[in-house]
């Protein structure tokens, strides 16, 4: 049985162009410690949808207040190999905004410019044996990041989607 969970692919205008709001998380935490990742957590019974978690989660992870967001769709449905099932759901940022990291949660936030995501020369395909078991995942390593797994698969899928005619 999967977990149902709800992510925010924060796009935010800026005056060099969109970027992408991302988090890394801190290494203490339970499931996907260290890893980069879009502001987001599990379903709540208080989530009327996946839209009203991903904004609950943005608001409690990074402190970003969901009237500088507007929601425009989401991407495909992603499966981690931890047992969640994640729905991506796009947002336009409208700054200015005011960030307040949850000391708990989030180590830091930091943002990619989206010409860089909608780049294929920068989508890595890796794999790893784990439990004489082969996976295969996708890597953006930006600067000094390395952006891979569920959050790397949905930034592909973001940049498929808009590069679709």
């Amino acid at each position: 049985r999967l977990t149902q969970a709800a992510v925010l692919v924060p796009l935010v205008e800026r005056p060099e162009g969109f970027t992408i709001l991302l988090t890394q998380r801190t290494a203490h935490l339970h499931d996907h410690a260290g890893q980069i990742s879009f502001p987001g957590g599990r379903v709540d019974p208080c989530d009327t949808d996946p839209e009203a978690c991903a904004l609950r989660e943005a608001a409690e992870e990074v402190g970003l207040d969901a009237a500088v967001v507007d929601l425009v769709g989401r991407l495909d449905r992603y499966v981690t190999g931890t047992g969640f099932e994640v729905v991506p759901v796009v947002g336009f940022v409208r700054p200015p905004f005011e960030i307040r990291p949850d000391p708990f949660e989030v180590a830091d936030v930091f943002e990619v410019p989206l010409s860089f995501v909608l780049d294929p020369a920068n989508h890595r395909r890796e794999k790893h044996v784990r439990r004489g078991e082969e996976r295969h995942f996708y890597v953006l390593p930006y600067e000094n990041r390395y952006i891979w797994g569920a959050t790397a698969g949905m930034l592909v899928n973001l940049a498929e989607v808009l590069r679709a005619p």
